[in-house]
């Protein structure tokens, strides 16, 4: 069983930053991947970054790339989520998620909320 407890959200003008963190603790020995989500009001939660624990590859979705960098520090168990240049579309709860398993998301943290003014 892994536990995920995110920090970092709150509310930011357009144009700012914020740094999210995921700390994970329980069977962490096996992590294959961590990723952040986020769902919008009326909206799919969607994933919008995911880094391999080991090697530390790196993917994001099309509507964050440039702005956001996902890193993971293995010594700490925590991933990071580097968010700027902020817009009000990317106003969320924000999820951090790990995979055990390829191709699966195993584990979710409580979320946090970003909210971005215009």
């Amino acid at each position: 069983q892994v536990q995920l407890v995110e920090s970092g959200g709150g509310l930011v003008q357009a144009g700012g930053s914020l740094r999210l963190s995921c700390g994970a603790s329980g069977g962490t020995f096996n992590l294959h991947r961590m990723g952040w989500f986020r769902q919008a009001p009326g909206k799919e939660r969607e994933n919008v970054a995911a880094v391999t624990w080991t090697v530390g590859s790196t993917w994001y979705a099309n509507a964050v790339k440039g702005r956001f960098t996902i890193s993971r520090d293995k010594g700490k168990n925590t991933a990071y989520l580097q968010m700027n240049g902020l817009k009000p579309e990317d106003t969320a709860v924000y999820y951090c998620a790990v995979a055990i398993t390829v191709g699966e998301w195993n584990y979710w943290g409580q979320g946090t909320q970003v909210t971005v003014s215009s």
